[in-house]
């Protein structure tokens, strides 16, 4: 697969994911952290799915919210960590072209409803909290579902560009990519044309789409804490804090890596490859794992939920 002509043009049929470039010899030690935290985001986003769907008094634009972003979490981990395990346990680093450009579009459409999904929370606790009489008829069901769709409907239309240039380039140089899943920079490097507006719409999507959603999140939350301040009552102040803490937890813990990697790839001239690998891994493993752990600690109901279903299982267990 690799030409033998560095100016000779090919057609990627297979890609070779090699890993985390200077680190083969401790690929089978990096897999355990990573396949134990895919483990704990499988069954902590499922059992949070199966708790909201299932209690109908958990039926409300927040849990509904949770549940949309449960079901992103698991499609941003199920697209990239089995098969980061292959490479990592069986060397199995071959993957398709055609498979490469479906795993970067779920990986970026996960990406991009997350943020979106992050930005209805906030509105919803904007409305719960500074205009809590019009909480019911603002946010209906019919509201929500809308919203829901229009996430996925974004999602699609800003990635799906993104796919088409990536399709639209010449590649003339290897088919080995230096990473564990298709990264989109990794794989338009390995291009021979101009990637200027590849690269452009990249930044784009970061800073205008992403950039502009946590903008706005944080708008959001300023007018949350004016108005939570303005509260007559200590306890409704401690109550108000307490429910918007869960949302702020994870809005820093997908963010903040996110960004970071984000920055670290613009100065890829002077930190090592394996460091803006690893942290690339961040916004994909870290907050699918730590989500449902959030809001089953800090969000009483659910908490209340998880902890009957594992008394009425361990019950039946008992008994037989």
């Amino acid at each position: 697969m690799m030409p033998a002509d560095n100016h000779t043009l090919f057609d990627p049929v297979t890609y070779i994911l090699t890993g985390i470039p200077g680190t083969e010899e401790s690929h089978d030690w990096i897999s355990i952290p990573f396949c134990l935290m895919y483990i704990a985001t499988l069954f902590g986003n499922s059992l949070l799915l199966f708790i909201i769907l299932t209690e109908q008094s958990l039926h409300e634009p927040m849990y509904l919210f949770i549940s949309m972003l449960a079901a992103a979490d698991l499609l941003l981990s199920t697209t990239t960590v089995p098969k980061m395990l292959a490479l990592f346990w069986f060397r199995a680093g071959e993957i398709s072209f055609a498979g490469c450009l479906t795993q970067m579009f779920f990986i970026h459409v996960s990406f991009i409803a997350e943020s979106a999904i992050l930005l209805a929370m906030a509105f919803d606790r904007y409305v719960a909290t500074c205009d809590p009489l019009r909480y019911t008829s603002v946010l209906t069901k019919s509201v929500i579902g809308k919203m829901g769709l229009a996430v996925v409907t974004r999602s699609f239309c800003i990635i799906f560009p993104l796919i088409f240039l990536v399709k639209q380039l010449k590649f003339c140089r290897t088919n080995l990519l230096p990473h564990n899943y298709c990264d989109y920079v990794g794989v338009a490097r390995l291009a021979c044309d101009d990637i200027t507006v590849s690269v452009w719409y990249g930044v784009a999507v970061a800073l205008f789409v992403i950039g502009l959603d946590a903008v706005l999140i944080a708008v959001s939350y300023g007018l949350i804490l004016k108005a939570v301040f303005r509260l007559p009552s200590k306890d409704a102040r401690l109550k108000a804090l307490r429910t918007c803490s869960s949302h702020v937890c994870v809005i820093l813990m997908f963010y903040v890596p996110s960004f970071f990697s984000h920055f670290a790839h613009r100065f890829g001239h002077i930190i090592p490859g394996y460091i803006l690998i690893l942290l690339a891994n961040l916004y994909v493993l870290i907050p699918p794992m730590f989500n449902p752990i959030v809001y089953a600690v800090t969000t009483k109901e659910i908490l209340k939920r998880v902890i009957n279903l594992f008394y009425r299982c361990c019950s039946r267990s008992f008994l037989l």
